[in-house]
């Protein structure tokens, strides 16, 4: 009996890997803002990616006219520059990262003890009331820099790129990129696994 009642848990630490998983996947991606700039001297396909770690563009100006290369400038190097969703993106996002990983530790803590029936009650409480504060906290980490970042394509927001970057401060229009996507669907499977892991009950027992 006391298994039949970890069901929601054992779903939230599914939902919760999945979207700890994306959260990754997304701090990893390039493509957070997508740029589109009119002097394709440089930028040759006159599209540049804009994630929180680097900025890329392919260019046909260091190979040949035939050959192309993409060119990847990183971000973290020139602090001074950054815009401040991006360099707040840096930092939750590796928050978000630890902390989802350390709820999905709490959950395994207290799956084992009732799949092993180790029945202590304020033990296997605790565990899930943790996991589902970490999952809270890692999916409003997640949230915070996708909001910005989504509300800053929305508003054509400029970035002052250091010179080295050849890129313009201000693109001719720019869209949303596939890490942001990424990133909602993270927040919501993480939200989905602090709602299970928060509802745990443990069975009453009669005497």
């Amino acid at each position: 009996s006391l298994v039949s009642t970890s069901h929601l848990q054992l779903a939230a630490f599914a939902f919760g890997t999945i979207g700890w998983i994306l959260c990754t996947i997304s701090m990893g991606l390039v493509e957070w803002r997508i740029w589109h700039v009119d002097n394709t001297t440089i930028i040759s396909s006159g599209i540049a990616w804009v994630g929180i770690w680097k900025v890329c563009f392919i260019s046909y100006l260091h190979v040949s006219s035939e050959l192309k290369e993409q060119v990847c400038h990183k971000m973290n190097d020139y602090e001074t520059s950054i815009p401040r969703e991006i360099f707040v993106a840096q930092g939750l996002l590796l928050v978000a990262m630890v902390v989802g990983a350390l709820g999905m530790a709490s959950t395994i803590f207290a799956l084992r003890s009732i799949y092993m029936g180790i029945l202590y009650k304020t033990q296997i409480i605790r565990f899930f009331l943790a996991a589902g504060f970490l999952y809270l906290t890692a999916s409003v980490c997640v949230l915070i820099p996708v909001s910005w970042n989504f509300y800053s394509v929305v508003h054509n927001q400029t970035i002052s790129f250091p010179p080295s970057f050849y890129m313009p401060s201000s693109p001719v229009a720019q869209e949303v990129g596939g890490a942001i996507p990424v990133g909602i669907i993270s927040v919501i499977l993480l939200m989905m696994s602090a709602t299970f892991s928060l509802s745990y009950r443990f069975p009453v027992t009669p005497n």
